[in-house]
């Protein structure tokens, strides 16, 4: 699939601790509840023990996400942090199990889903930033990724299938055919579901046993002959040459988006201008002050403010206000409010902070701080292409080193900068991050998470002035995105989200983690 701004770098609108956990675990769990035909009694939820789920899923919210989904909820709705009492008055039963299944990736879901007499098997994996992968249904080897409806027909039995005869005859956007021995799968997808009568006379005499229709998840569908100018760094320097030398950053964003998402140019920016505004709300809230049980740090962005009011602090000009900011932004996260995965949750608020704040201190309208979003947002387009956003798989530099990467652009868009000093902004502020890991004390996306959106938020202002002063990057953005994926191949497992190395293994860190188990225990009864 290729990569979309608002699909995969600046969203989804969400509630929760961690997108690649609540967001990405409520669009799989939509799947699901698709596949059943919105009829579920049991779910039996498995995890690799050698993955990152074991020890992440409840206190990261992915139970909490894929609950929501099983029961057809948005990532933003308010009852996600009763979804498991939701389920239970839904008549939905759970259980988990954990066994070695040598699975690939380390945010892997094997579902079992049950309703009467009826049981299905899904495997899913979330791939970070709230994306996510179907792999497989009921033993056949699938890739639905939420960008298209599906059309699942079964039959029990193996038949000549020839997809490019059904594609032109249902004029679908593709069409797949897998299976065994004893079954064929007929895999369409398209703008809409198909109904069996269609399917029925595409394939002949053979009748489908069965016939799932699964709908689309993200704000972004995907079509038939999608192509986007470029997905790289490189390719958008080469592009621009040749198009316009001069063009900003944020326009090239535009056309980017306009080629991958089929909308135009108004409504590019202004999709861009309502996660702004939803983006202000979540900063004010979190000025205002928040509260939540199931939590380590209590509110401080409120203290913050008012150190800054009293000047007691260092004077820091523009960087006082985006700490002011992320700090807001971090709380609202932690105490389940609104807010945007830009370009995850854990990584929320470095960027929204950066550019929300740099443009009310340089007096910027709403659509010029979108288009700096857009332009972060091409940035992120390039590592969620060629890498992931996923601390799973990549530690925080994955996360808080791309939202630094991100920043540091827009900030330089801001300023009127070329791009070279964009993508070189971009490229200082990720090798500046390289093998940091993800830690989370307690399993709560809180600590050092904070302090890691604000380093990464500082990292981003001084880039940006150290690329638009004419400092050298040295390694182009690309080769910098290629460095950090090999980086994390090398990284223990412990040191990615596992909540089982760094700070999160200290005393402390225990002692926190009991302390919680202990009231959440008390909550519940």
């Amino acid at each position: 699939m290729i990569v979309s701004i608002f699909n995969d770098v600046i969203g989804p609108v969400m509630r929760g601790a961690s997108s690649s956990h609540c967001a990405a675990a409520l669009r799989i769990g939509r799947i699901a509840r698709d596949l059943m035909n919105h009829k579920i009694d049991h779910v039996l939820v498995e995890f690799d023990t050698a993955g990152s789920l074991p020890t992440t899923h409840h206190s990261q919210g992915s139970d909490m996400g894929l609950f929501g989904g099983l029961l057809g909820w948005s990532a933003d709705d308010d009852r996600l942090a009763d979804s498991a009492k939701w389920l239970d008055q839904a008549g939905i039963g759970k259980s988990f199990a954990y066994r070695k299944f040598g699975d690939p990736h380390p945010n892997t879901y094997r579902l079992t889903l049950r309703y009467q007499d009826t049981s299905r098997h899904m495997v899913a994996i979330s791939t970070g930033g709230g994306m996510f992968e179907v792999i497989q249904i009921d033993g056949c080897e699938v890739s639905i990724s939420g960008d298209y409806d599906e059309t699942l027909a079964w039959y029990d039995q193996p038949i000549e299938i020839d997809a490019a005869t059904i594609r032109a005859g249902l004029d679908a956007d593709e069409v797949r055919v897998a299976g065994n021995e004893a079954t064929t799968l007929l895999h369409i997808r398209g703008q809409q579901p198909y109904d069996d009568a269609s399917i029925s006379q595409q394939v002949g005499n053979a009748r489908a046993i069965r016939v799932d229709r699964l709908s689309s998840v993200l704000p972004v569908r995907s079509r038939r002959h999608l192509t986007v100018p470029f997905q790289s760094c490189s390719e958008m320097l080469a592009y621009a040459s040749r198009a316009e030398p001069d063009m900003p950053l944020w326009k090239l964003a535009v056309e980017f988006e306009m080629a991958r998402s089929g909308l135009d140019e108004d409504r590019v920016v202004e999709k861009m201008c309502e996660i702004v505004k939803i983006l202000q709300r979540s900063v004010q809230r979190g000025l205002a002050g928040t509260s939540y049980p199931d939590r380590i740090l209590g509110p401080q962005a409120g203290s913050f403010k008012k150190a800054m009011d009293e000047k007691r602090l260092l004077d820091a000009g523009i960087l006082n206000r985006i700490v002011l900011y992320t700090t807001a932004l971090m709380e609202v996260k932690s105490s389940m409010g609104v807010i945007v995965a830009a370009p995850t949750a854990g990584a929320c608020a470095a960027l929204p902070a950066t550019c929300i704040a740099t443009g009310e201190i340089l007096g910027l309208d709403q659509v010029t701080v979108a288009r700096g979003m857009l332009a972060a947002g091409l940035i992120g387009v390039f590592i969620a292409t060629h890498w992931s956003f996923a601390a799973e798989t990549g530690g925080c530099q994955a996360e808080g080193g791309s939202a630094a990467a991100m920043a540091a652009a827009a900030l330089v868009t801001f300023q009127g900068g070329t791009l070279a000093q964009a993508s070189d902004a971009a490229s200082m502020a990720m090798q500046n991050m390289l093998g940091l890991i993800c830690d989370p004390v307690a399993g709560r996306v809180e600590v050092p998470c904070l302090g890691k959106n604000v380093m990464a938020a500082s990292n981003a202002v001084s880039c940006a002035n150290m690329a638009l002063s004419g400092f050298d990057a040295v390694i182009p953005f690309d080769e910098t995105i290629a460095a950090a994926k090999s980086v994390a191949e090398g990284m223990p497992r412990e040191h990615r989200c596992t909540a089982l190395g760094g700070l999160a293994a200290t005393a402390t860190s225990l002692t926190i983690e009991n302390r919680l188990r202990d009231c959440s225990a008390c909550h519940e009864t």
